[in-house]
């Protein structure tokens, strides 16, 4: 008898338990994109992006305008300095093309630093609604999870929002 009320009295503290735990949700791109950091950081990203064009159209127009007049003087010149023009010119455009590769990865770079802070905020803000919440775990709507429940779970992403002085 002892037995079946020290079971029953088991159960019912693990089913509390367990109606206890605080779970939650959040929709951190909606976050992110709410951060006047992340609208900066597209900012930068973006005239950037606009500088290395422009450095790259540069390059373009100076190969095309040597390519052009070799061409036109091509049939008089030496052969000596025919091959060294042309071996200018396929140098001229190995160097745009590393330019262009070498701004590609700069581009990268520079926006994997701006998101990666703007990320660890972001998360920082999370733990701590958590924290402050008592939640045990709180997903990331943004994340693809094929199903979250928001009826057995708190949307917290206007906590979070709070957390960081957003609106």
């Amino acid at each position: 008898m002892k037995k079946i009320i020290l079971c029953a009295i088991c159960a019912i503290c693990g089913f509390t338990t367990a109606n206890a735990q605080k779970f939650g949700h959040v929709n951190s791109q909606e976050v992110i994109q709410a951060m006047p950091e992340f609208a900066k950081a597209r900012t930068d990203i973006e005239a950037l992006t606009k500088q290395y064009e422009a450095d790259l159209k540069q390059m373009q127009d100076e190969l095309q305008k040597k390519g052009e007049a070799f061409e036109k003087e091509q049939a008089t010149l030496p052969e000596n300095i025919k091959q060294r023009r042309q071996t200018e010119l396929n140098e001229m455009y190995q160097k745009i093309q590393q330019s262009f590769q070498d701004n590609q990865q700069a581009l990268a770079k520079e926006q994997q630093d701006k998101m990666q802070a703007i990320t660890t905020k972001v998360v920082d803000a999370i733990k701590a609604v958590g924290q402050a919440g008592g939640y045990v775990y709180i997903m990331d709507t943004a994340s693809g999870i094929p199903y979250i429940s928001t009826t057995l779970s708190t949307d917290v992403t206007a906590q979070v929002k709070a957390k960081l002085g957003l609106k």
